[in-house]
C-alpha cells in the first residue's frame, strides 16, 4: 500500500515575520508619543497655563514611567512580553484619548501619569521582543527597530502640523490615531513572538533587580547618552536662540538636524556594529557627540552649529538600542529584568539632564552645560572599551 507524506506544516511565523511585526509595533509607539507632542502648544492655550506651569505638567509623564520601572521587568517576565506588550500599546493609545478628554490641569496630571506608566511598560515589553528577534537572527537588529520609533516621530509630528493647520481640536485628532494604534496592533497580534528565551526553572523572577557589575556598565552608558539625548530634546532650540542667535525661521533647524541623524543613524547602526563590533562602535559613538557639541560650543555659527548637532545625532543614535541589545543578552536574569534595570540607571539622565543643563547655564552660560555635556559623550567612549563582550 502506497502512503504519501505531506510535508509537516509549520504554523510559526518566519523571522521576517516576526521582525516585521515587532518593527510595526515600535512605530505605532513612536506615532503616539509624537502625536501627543505635536499637540502640547494646543492644549497649553486651552488651559491657559504659563510657560512654567507647563514645564511642571510635563515632569508628570516622566514620575509615571519612573514608577512601572520597579515592576515592569517582573510582569514582562511573569506574563510573557507578547502579552503586556499588546495591552500596553492599546493602552497607550487610549491613554491618549484621556489626554484629550483632560478639560482641567489635575486630569491632565493625572493622565499623563498614566501615559507615562504604560509607555514604559510597553517599552520595556516591546524590547524585550526585540531582543528575542534579535536572537532569531543572530545578529544586531535593535538600532533599527528604535530607528522605526524615530522615523514614526517625523509621521506624528508631520500629521499633528497638518491637524493643527486645519484647526482640528486634540480630541479628534488623538481619537483617529487611536484608532490607528489599535487596529495596527491587533493585525500585529499573532505575528510577534508567543514566548520569550528561558534562562530555566531555577532562575527566581525578582520584583526588582539591581543591576549588576556588567549591566551597571551598560546602564552608566545610557544614562550618559540620554543626557545628551535630553539636552538636544529640550534645549536646542533654546541654544539656537540665545547663542547661535538664529533666526526665528532657524531656530529649530538644529532640532531638525539632530532628529534626521539619528533617526537615519539607528539604520545603520546594525551593520556597523555587526562589522566592527559593539565596543568600537560605541566608542565612535561616544566621540561623534563629543565632537559635535564641542564644534557647537567653539563655532557657535549657524552653520557650524548645524553640523555640530548632526554629529551629535549620529552619535546618540546607536548608544540606547545597542545597550539594549546588549542587557536583553545577559545571562544571569531574564530579558525583561535586565532591560528594566539598565533602563532605569539609564532614564535617570534622560529625566534629571535638562533640568540640570538649566541649573548650571543660570550659574554659567549654556555654552558651559553643553561643555559638560560633550565631557559626557567622552564617558561614554571611554566606558565602551570596558565592555568585555562583543
Amino acid at each position: 500500500m502506497l502512503t504519501l507524506r505531506l510535508p509537516l506544516v509549520v504554523s510559526r511565523p518566519p523571522r521576517q515575520i516576526y521582525r516585521a511585526a515587532v518593527g510595526v509595533l515600535f512605530f505605532l509607539m513612536g506615532l503616539t508619543f509624537a502625536t501627543w507632542a505635536s499637540r502640547i502648544p494646543t492644549i497649553q492655550q486651552q488651559l491657559g497655563i504659563s510657560e512654567a506651569q507647563l514645564g511642571l505638567l510635563l515632569l508628570a509623564a516622566p514620575v509615571g514611567s519612573m514608577a512601572s520601572l520597579p515592576v515592569a521587568g517582573w510582569l514582562v517576565a511573569r506574563l510573557g512580553s507578547r502579552r503586556v506588550v499588546l495591552g500596553g500599546i492599546v493602552g497607550y493609545a487610549l491613554g491618549l484619548v484621556a489626554l484629550g478628554l483632560a478639560q482641567s490641569v489635575p486630569l491632565l496630571v493625572a493622565g499623563l501619569v498614566l501615559f507615562g506608566f504604560v509607555s514604559n511598560l510597553s517599552n520595556i515589553a516591546v524590547n524585550t521582543q526585540a531582543v528575542g528577534v534579535e536572537q532569531l537572527h543572530r545578529k544586531s537588529i535593535m538600532a533599527s527597530f528604535h530607528g522605526l520609533w524615530s522615523l514614526a516621530g517625523f509621521a506624528g509630528a508631520a500629521l499633528g502640523t497638518l491637524m493643527i493647520g486645519q484647526r482640528v481640536a486634540p480630541l479628534p485628532h488623538f481619537v483617529l490615531v487611536a484608532v490607528l494604534v489599535v487596529a495596527g496592533v491587533a493585525a500585529c497580534s499573532t505575528s510577534i513572538r508567543p514566548r520569550d528565551a528561558s534562562l530555566g526553572p531555577d532562575v527566581k523572577v525578582p520584583l526588582f533587580a539591581l543591576p549588576d557589575k556588567s549591566l551597571l556598565l551598560l546602564g552608566v552608558l545610557a544614562f550618559c547618552s540620554m543626557i545628551c539625548e535630553g539636552a538636544m530634546f529640550d534645549w536646542s532650540g533654546v541654544y539656537f536662540r540665545k547663542v547661535v542667535h538664529a533666526d526665528a525661521a532657524w531656530v529649530g533647524a538644529g532640532y531638525t538636524a539632530f532628529m534626521c541623524t539619528m533617526a537615519g543613524g539607528r539604520f545603520i547602526a546594525d551593520g556597523f556594529a555587526h562589522r566592527y563590533g559593539l565596543r568600537r562602535t560605541l566608542q565612535l559613538s561616544g566621540l561623534l557627540t563629543a565632537a559635535g557639541l564641542l564644534l557647537s560650543v567653539a563655532l557657535p555659527a549657524l552653520p557650524t552649529a548645524i553640523l555640530g548637532f548632526l554629529l551629535v545625532g549620529f552619535g546618540v543614535s546607536s548608544v540606547v538600542p545597542l545597550v539594549y541589545g546588549a542587557a536583553g543578552r545577559s545571562t544571569t536574569m531574564p530579558a525583561s529584568v535586565a532591560l528594566a534595570a539598565v533602563s532605569t540607571v539609564g532614564f535617570l539622565g534622560f529625566l534629571f539632564g535638562p533640568p540640570l543643563i538649566g541649573i548650571v547655564a543660570g550659574f554659567t552660560s549654556l555654552r558651559v552645560s553643553f561643555t559638560i555635556i560633550a565631557g559626557l559623550g567622552l564617558c561614554v567612549a571611554v566606558l565602551a572599551s570596558r565592555i568585555k563582550t562583543e
